[in-house]
């Protein structure tokens, strides 16, 4: 039992460790240093490990920085799939820890396909959504290991509220995702900056993407001193994918707030369950304000990397609770689904 306990605490620091990762890849993209190691798997010709620390300045250093983390992230979970292999009794949580294993050679070969291939829109977009996904399995892993989950306990009977929490809490997970998704696109594809105001857009609710509305809001990119000519001018591809990503913010919200009142009303039946609420708005309402200061602030390095950060914060959080309803209440069966369908239409 005390080499579990071991096994669980070193999922968690990997975890961890994955957290710090998911940070200093945010702060190659806010730096736009993702070729300032033109190289892979090497550094300028060097070993990664081998490369000389003086050398490690300006947008080398949070490139090369953000390698040797992932490299020690990726030998954590070596180690991590090989001990839950060997400890773990569950077939489908030695299969989890495969899978992170799998999920981190992939990421690293879509990381250097991202340098040698000079940042194309569709893998750098697909090593950032693989990032998340690995935070979320590697997180995932460190709770189906704990002592609260590995203790059998009965399931309790959550509330008649119409949806079940179990699936809104799924919903809210792939909600969040397919909003982080977005939000690489438009970090890819150099949308961030295409609408510079906020809340409004243009001092528009929906700005229009004529050629005349084009032209003018490259006029005001250039007047403000957010682009220069060398840029190019701003697309509508690039508006509409930053309008989208605004729009999805909006979707997410909705759903959290939603999830979060349903996890208040259950307080008397499971306070562990109901204090996800508390975190999930905390975190909706500092990634929202950070979403916005990354446009008012023209993207600042600390703040944009902070955003991205706190989205990585607010899946992984979606994606426990989901875990945590089907432990406390089960799926929903289908009885009692036609049940309450029944209730209300009688009500």
């Amino acid at each position: 039992m005390t080499a579990y306990k071991y096994l669980h605490w070193f999922l968690v620091f990997t975890a961890c460790c994955t957290f710090l990762l998911i940070i200093a890849g945010g702060l190659v993209t806010s730096t736009q240093s993702g070729l300032s190691v033109p190289d892979w798997p090497t550094t300028y010709g060097h070993f990664m490990f081998a490369f000389p620390m003086d050398q490690m300045v300006g947008g080398i250093f949070y490139e090369h920085s953000h390698r040797m983390i992932a490299s020690v992230v990726g030998f954590l979970t070596v180690i991590a799939a090989f001990w839950l292999w060997k400890r773990e009794e569950r077939k489908w949580v030695r299969l989890l820890g495969l899978a992170a294993l799998g999920a981190v050679i992939a990421q690293g070969v879509l990381g250097g396909l991202t340098v040698l291939f000079l940042l194309p829109t569709a893998i750098s977009v697909s090593h950032a959504t693989l990032a998340q996904s690995f935070f979320c399995i590697m997180a995932v892993l460190a709770l189906v290991t704990s002592r609260w989950w590995r203790n059998p306990s009965p399931k309790l009977e959550e509330p008649a509220h119409g949806i079940s929490l179990v699936r809104l809490s799924i919903i809210t997970t792939a909600a969040i995702f397919i909003q982080l998704i977005l939000g690489a696109l438009m970090r890819h594809t150099n949308s961030g900056l295409a609408v510079p105001d906020f809340p409004l857009a243009y001092g528009q609710i929906i700005p229009s993407l004529s050629p005349a509305a084009l032209a003018q809001y490259n006029d005001v990119l250039i007047q403000s001193g957010i682009r220069i000519f060398a840029d190019g001018p701003v697309t509508a591809a690039q508006v509409l994918i930053h309008m989208v990503h605004r729009a999805g913010a909006v979707l997410v919200s909705g759903f959290v707030i939603w999830t979060s009142v349903r996890l208040f009303k259950i307080s008397a039946v499971s306070k562990r369950v109901s204090r996800f609420g508390f975190v999930f708005l905390g975190l909706l309402l500092v990634q929202v304000s950070l979403g916005g200061l990354t446009v008012l602030s023209q993207k600042a390095v600390d703040v944009t990397t902070a955003h991205v950060a706190t989205g990585a914060l607010l899946l992984v959080t979606s994606v426990i609770l989901s875990f945590h309803t089907v432990k406390v209440f089960g799926w929903p069966s289908r009885r009692t689904i036609y049940s309450l369908s029944s209730e209300g239409a009688t009500a």
